[in-house]
């Protein structure tokens, strides 16, 4: 089995600690190595850049977790970066994923909600935490153009096609989906991945934005 290299950027050592543990109870994944702040981290990087995921805190000394992103997708724009803060404020999120961050969690989430998010980084999915959802939809649709409606085109979406969209809306994750749904994941992932070639987007985000846009939920 091939293990998936994790490294942590956080200043504080006991959140750092506790994050690795969380994340090495899946034995898919593994922490390379552990760094105080940005700046660490690109250090680090210079020597050892075979990394797939950076959990990747935000208030940080010396360098700030948005800007070390910024820095790192520059060098190395295959390497996935997740937030991982206590931060949920709408100017950090839009900072973030400007930034160049594939995904955004609470530090308080169960290793379950983080080992998902991984996994799904990986795939080219853009996890986030449910509360950071709800924010994120907030401020897209405060983005919205309100003078003019934009005429909503036939995308051919069926109707558990749309049943999904709504709940991926929500920041729900596939096993969640599946539960509700009384489906198995793999039935969910299918949809997704249906949903992403009708919409002809890349990720949730982007489909979730698209599908508000056009008035598909």
């Amino acid at each position: 089995m091939i293990t998936v290299s994790i490294v942590i950027a956080e200043d504080n050592p006991k959140v750092a600690k506790a994050l690795e543990e969380k994340v090495e109870l899946d034995d898919r994944f593994s922490v390379k190595y552990r760094c105080l702040n940005g700046q660490d981290l690109l250090d680090r990087l210079k020597a050892d850049h075979l990394v797939d995921v950076v959990l990747m805190d935000i208030n940080m000394p010396v360098m700030d977790g948005i800007r070390a992103t910024e820095e790192l997708k520059k060098l190395y724009p295959q390497i996935k970066v997740v937030m991982s803060t206590i931060f949920d404020e709408e100017d950090y999120l839009l900072r973030a994923i400007l930034a160049g961050a594939s995904g955004y969690l609470l530090k308080d989430e169960k290793p379950r909600i983080i080992h998902t998010a991984i996994a799904e980084v990986l795939e080219g999915g853009a996890p986030m935490s449910s509360a950071i959802a709800h924010k994120a939809l907030a401020l897209i649709r405060a983005g919205l153009p309100t003078a003019k409606v934009e005429e909503k085109l036939d995308y051919k979406l069926t109707k558990r096609e749309l049943q999904i969209l709504e709940q991926i809306s929500t920041g729900l994750t596939y096993q969640d989906i599946a539960e509700n749904l009384s489906i198995s994941p793999a039935t969910v992932r299918k949809h997704i991945e249906n949903i992403y070639q009708k919409l002809q987007v890349h990720s949730k985000v982007e489909a979730v934005q698209l599908a508000i846009k056009k008035r598909l939920i």
